[in-house]
C-alpha cells in the first residue's frame, strides 16, 4: 500500500473534518457514463488507462498491451544507471559528490548553482538523466501456435469494440479472432499496485490464447512517448551497454523478480543502479506459468481446459503483497470510483444546447477521471502515461497537477502528496538555500522522489515554484481552519517565507527589494543576467509573504511573532514593471510587445490577476485594473498563441474570468491550440509529448473558478443561457 501512516492519518483527518455533503440533485452517474470512451481500434498516441494515481496501466484495443507496448508506470519504479567514469578511458568511477556546479555573480558575491560543468560533464549528465522512471512490465494476449508461423496483428481482429467505463474505472474489450469471441476486462485496485484482468474465450481451452508478461529495458531518453523502454530480443540475462538485467520466476510463490544490477558490483548503493522489484501472479485454478521463452524476457500464462482466466498482477518494490482475488479487486475498485464520483463538486452543463458547453463538459468529466489515474499520487505528479524529462516531476507544475483537487472537494487525494512531499524535501531544500547563502528552503525544479533537483541553468534559476507551498497551505486552511492544519504546514510555510525574504535584494539606490538577477521568469526565456523584477514573480512573492505573515499570526496569536524581514520585503518589493500602460515581463525589457522573444511562450502576465487574487489591503498598493485590462487586451492582440500550449490557455482564461469576460475565458478554454483527444488526453504538440497532463489540472482549476467563483465574486459564472448546475464548490482565493 502506498500511503504512509502519516499520509493515511492526514487523509482520514480531512475526511472526518469535512461536512457530509448534501444529497446530489444532479444525475451524476448518467452524465459521467455518457462520456465513456469507446474505441474500435488502438490509438497510436494514447492508450486507454486504468489506475489509481500511483500505478497506471495503458491498454490498446484488446484491453491489454498486445499489439502496442503501452506502459505500466508507478510512482516508485525508478532506476539509476551505472555511474560514469571520471574521464574517457578512465577506470575511476565518478560519484555525485564530484559534482560542483557553477558559480555565478549574484549581487556582488559568487553563488553556486547546480548547473552542468564542462569539467565534470559525465557526472553532470548522469545527474540530469538519473534516476529514470521505468516501465514495470508489459502484459498482453499471446495467440499460441497461430502466431508462430505468422504474427497476429490488430487487423486480424474482427468487430473490435472497447469501452472505458468512467464510473467503475474499468475497461471492457471484445473482438472475434479466427471466428471465436474474446472478451477482456481490465482494472486497477484503487489503493494497491495491482492490475486485475479477466479473459473469457473458448480459445483459452484449446491453447490458442494465453497471456504474456514481458519486461522492457530502461533507456536514457529524455522523452519516451508513447512507449517507455526497449524490448530487444535478448536472453533473460543480458547486458545493454550499461547494466545487467535478470528476471527469475519462483513458481512456489508465483512471483517474478526483476533485477537491474550494476556491472561494477555497486548494486544497492545510494547512487548506483540496483533496481529490484517483484511481480506476483495470482490466477484461478486452471492456469500455469512458463518461461522465459528462449531469447526473450517473456513469460506465458496458459489455461488449458478452461474458458476463463481471472488474473491479478501485483507489483511491489519490496516483495510484500496483499492477498487479493480478482473479484475482491473489482469490488473494491467499483466502490472506490462510485464514492469518488458521488462526493466532491460537480458541474452539469447538459441542459445547454451549446456545442461549446457539451465539449467543455466532456473535457471536464474525462479530466476528472484522468487526473485521478495520473496525478493523485504520493509525489508531485508528472503523469503515468509515458515519460517526459526522464520521468522526473517539476515542482513548478505541482500547482497545475494538484490544486484542482482542493477546489473540487477532494482533499483526500491532495493529502496523498501534500504536505508530506514538501516535508520530505525540506531538508535538501534548506541545504540548497544554505549553500547559496540564503535562509530558509529553496525548492528545486526538475526533481526525483528524493528531492534531488537535476542540474540545469533553467532548473537552478527558476523561482516561480517557490511560493507554491504557501498557496497550498492557505487552501488547506480555508477548508480546515484548525490547529492541525497549522501544525502540518507551519515548518514548510516558515522555511519558504524565510527564503523568499532572504532571496530579495535591497537596492540601496531605489530603496526597494529586487528579485534577480540572475533568474529565469515563468517563460524560461531571456538573458537571466539581465532579468530583474519579473512582474508575475513580484506579484506572487508579495502574495506569498502576505499569506505567510497572516499564517504566523494565526499560529502564535501574536503580531510581534512575525519575522520582520517578511514584512519589510513584502512592503518594499519593487513595483510591478509597467510600460505604456501595460505590465512587462520584467523590468526594463526592450521592445516588450514587438519582439517575438517576449510575446511567445507562457503568458505569465495573465497570472497576476487570475491565478492570483488582487493584493490584500495589508500588502501594498492595489492593482491598477486599467493596466491589468490593457495587458490582457495586448496579450490577446499580439501574443503568439499558435506557439502556446498546455496551461497557457487556462491561465489566460482565469485572467479573463476575474476581469468579467466569461465569453473570452471560454474562448481560451476551447481554443483550437488547446486540444483534447477522444479519450480526454490533452494534446502536447511539437514542444511536449502527448499527453501534457498539467493541461488537465489547469482546465479543472479554471472550471472550478467558473463554478465556485472567488472571494468577492462567488460563482457560478457560466453564461446564463447554458443553464448550468453546480454543487459542492467553495469560493476560491
Amino acid at each position: 500500500m502506498h500511503f504512509s501512516a502519516g499520509l493515511a492519518a492526514a487523509s482520514l483527518l480531512l475526511v472526518a473534518e469535512a461536512a457530509n455533503p448534501p444529497k446530489s440533485t444532479i444525475p451524476r452517474r448518467k452524465i459521467v457514463q455518457s462520456f465513456n470512451v469507446r474505441r474500435n481500434a488502438s490509438s497510436k498516441t494514447t492508450p486507454l488507462q486504468v489506475g489509481n494515481g500511483n500505478l497506471a496501466f495503458g491498454a490498446d484495443v484488446t484491453g491489454l498491451q498486445t499489439f502496442l507496448p503501452y506502459n505500466i508506470l508507478s510512482t516508485w519504479g525508478w532506476h539509476n544507471f551505472s555511474l560514469p567514469s571520471t574521464a574517457a578511458g578512465s577506470n575511476t568511477t565518478a560519484v555525485p559528490a564530484d559534482f560542483t556546479g557553477l558559480d555565478w555573480e549574484t549581487h556582488g558575491r559568487l553563488v553556486n548553482y547546480d548547473q552542468p560543468n564542462q569539467a565534470e560533464q559525465a557526472i553532470s549528465d548522469w545527474l540530469i538523466q538519473n534516476p529514470q522512471r521505468i516501465n514495470l512490465a508489459r502484459i498482453g494476449l499471446d495467440f499460441g501456435q497461430a502466431a508462430a508461423s505468422k504474427p497476429v496483428t490488430e487487423t486480424d481482429l474482427v468487430n473490435a469494440t472497447q469501452e472505458l467505463d468512467l464510473w467503475t474505472g474499468s475497461i471492457k474489450s471484445s473482438f472475434v479472432y479466427n471466428g471465436t469471441a474474446v472478451e477482456v476486462e481490465t482494472w486497477v485496485h484503487p489503493e494497491e499496485d495491482m492490475v486485475g484482468i479477466a479473459i473469457r474465450s473458448d480459445l483459452l481451452a484449446s491453447g490458442d490464447l494465453g497471456l504474456f508478461m514481458d519486461f522492457p529495458y530502461p533507456d536514457t531518453n529524455k522523452f519516451d512517448a508513447p512507449f517507455v523502454g526497449v524490448y530487444p530480443n535478448t536472453p533473460s540475462t543480458s547486458t545493454s551497454g550499461y547494466d545487467t538485467f535478470e528476471t527469475v520466476f519462483d513458481p512456489w510463490y508465483g512471483t517474478i523478480q526483476r533485477t537491474i544490477a550494476s556491472e561494477d558490483g555497486t548494486n544497492g548503493t545510494d547512487y548506483a543502479n540496483g533496481t529490484s522489484y517483484y511481480l506476483q501472479l495470482q490466477w484461478n485454478n486452471y492456469g500455469q506459468v512458463s518461461g522465459p521463452q528462449p531469447g526473450t524476457n517473456r513469460y506465458l500464462l496458459t489455461a488449458a481446459n478452461s474458458t476463463e482466466i481471472l488474473f491479478v498482477a501485483a507489483f511491489s518494490s519490496a516483495g510484500d503483497f496483499v492477498p487479493m482475488s480478482y473479484g475482491g479487486l473489482t469490488d473494491e475498485a467499483t466502490d472506490w470510483w462510485s464514492d469518488y464520483w458521488t462526493t466532491g463538486a460537480f458541474v452539469d452543463l447538459t441542459a445547454s444546447n451549446s456545442s461549446e458547453a457539451k465539449e467543455l463538459q466532456r473535457r471536464t468529466i474525462l479530466s476528472q477521471y484522468l487526473t485521478v489515474v495520473n496525478s493523485a499520487s504520493t509525489n508531485a505528479p508528472q503523469g503515468l502515461v509515458n515519460n517526459g524529462w526522464y520521468g522526473k516531476f517539476h515542482l513548478e507544475m505541482a500547482f497545475w497537477h494538484l490544486v484542482h483537487f482542493a477546489r473540487w472537494g477532494h482533499f483526500d487525494l491532495l493529502a496523498r502528496s501534500l504536505p508530506d512531499m514538501y516535508t520530505r524535501f525540506l531538508p535538501s531544500s534548506i541545504d540548497r538555500a544554505k549553500k547559496q547563502g540564503y535562509k530558509g528552503a529553496r525548492w528545486g525544479k526538475m526533481t526525483d522522489p528524493t528531492g534531488r533537483s537535476a542540474p540545469g541553468e533553467i532548473n537552478s534559476l527558476l523561482i516561480w515554484q517557490q511560493p507554491h507551498p504557501i498557496y497550498f497551505a492557505e487552501l488547506h486552511y480555508r477548508a480546515f481552519p484548525n490547529a492541525s492544519t497549522l501544525d502540518q504546514w507551519d515548518a514548510i510555510v516558515t522555511a519558504t517565507a524565510d527564503f523568499m525574504a532572504s532571496f530579495a535584494f535591497l537596492n540601496t539606490t531605489t530603496g526597494v527589494y529586487d528579485l534577480g538577477p540572475p533568474l529565469y521568469p515563468v517563460s524560461e526565456t531571456g538573458n537571466p543576467n539581465a532579468t530583474i523584477n519579473p512582474a508575475f514573480e513580484l506579484a506572487y512573492w508579495r502574495f506569498g509573504l502576505d499569506v505567510a505573515i497572516r499564517w504566523k499570526q494565526r499560529i502564535t496569536n501574536r503580531t510581534d511573532a512575525v519575522p520582520q524581514a517578511w514584512i519589510d520585503v513584502r512592503d518594499k518589493l519593487a513595483p510591478l514593471p509597467v510600460e505604456n500602460g501595460t505590465f512587462t515581463v520584467y523590468e526594463g525589457v526592450p521592445n516588450m510587445w514587438t519582439d517575438p522573444a517576449t510575446t511567445t511562450d507562457h503568458p505569465a502576465l495573465a497570472g497576476i490577476y487570475g491565478w492570483l487574487p488582487p493584493p490584500s489591503n495589508t500588502s501594498g498598493a492595489p492593482l491598477n485594473l486599467t493596466v491589468v485590462q490593457n495587458t490582457a487586451d495586448k496579450i490577446r492582440q499580439v501574443w503568439d498563441l499558435k506557439a502556446s500550449y498546455g496551461w497557457d490557455f487556462p491561465l489566460l482564461a482565469m485572467n479573463s474570468l476575474r476581469l468579467g469576460d466569461v465569453h473570452q475565458a471560454l474562448a481560451y478554454l476551447l481554443d483550437p491550440n488547446f486540444a483534447f483527444d477522444d479519450a480526454g488526453y490533452p494534446i502536447g504538440g511539437a514542444r511536449v509529448p502527448t499527453p501534457y497532463m498539467p493541461s488537465s489540472g489547469a482546465l479543472l482549476q479554471t472550471v472550478a473558478m467558473l463554478a465556485g467563483g472567488w472571494d468577492g465574486s462567488p460563482g457560478p459564472h457560466f453564461p446564463a443561457e447554458w443553464n448550468a448546475k453546480v454543487e459542492g464548490f467553495s469560493v476560491g482565493l
